[in-house]
């Protein structure tokens, strides 16, 4: 086990790998975190996991594994921002955090485990825009409204 840099470009680069199985692609855009949520609304209700859905099994490495992705995607995005971890911690993997350019820490695997238990009111795709917007001119994909298999809660129809 390496330390915990390397682990989350190595669970990054594997979770595009187990996306892709589901044919959802996972392309380090902001866009793609579309894909995640897309991926969360089918594979859990009411903050568990779906009975034979890919969250059944290995749910905290999944999550982590997602979480790197977000992170390494926004660091991808984002000029100068960049993971900040503790390889003595005992929750590293979830106190792992992105120190923005603005000094701003956000904390993408917590994140991630709050839109599972939350549900799509903690939109990752929403998550990471907002964190982005201010550095990138990257424009917010309306397509994302109609994308999500849960709807918003809204949404009564």
């Amino acid at each position: 086990m390496g330390t915990l840099k390397e682990d989350i470009v190595s669970q990054s680069k594997w979770i595009v790998k187990a996306f892709a199985a589901d044919n959802l692609k996972l392309d380090y855009s902001i866009n793609s975190f579309i894909a995640i949520d897309q991926f969360i609304g089918k594979h859990s209700i009411n903050g568990r996991a779906r009975l034979g859905g890919r969250l059944r099994s290995n749910l905290g490495s999944v999550l982590f594994s997602i979480g790197s992705y977000i992170g390494e995607t926004i660091i991808k995005n984002v000029p100068g921002a960049s993971w900040i971890t503790d390889d003595k911690a005992p929750d590293g993997e979830i106190t792992v955090s992105v120190l923005m350019p603005d000094g701003t820490l956000i904390f993408p695997v917590q994140r991630i485990i709050k839109r599972f238990k939350n549900g799509i009111e903690d939109s990752i795709y929403v998550y990471g825009y907002s964190v982005t917007s201010g550095y990138t001119n990257i424009p917010f994909n309306d397509n994302y409204w109609i994308s999500t298999e849960e709807k918003p809660w809204w949404k009564f129809w």
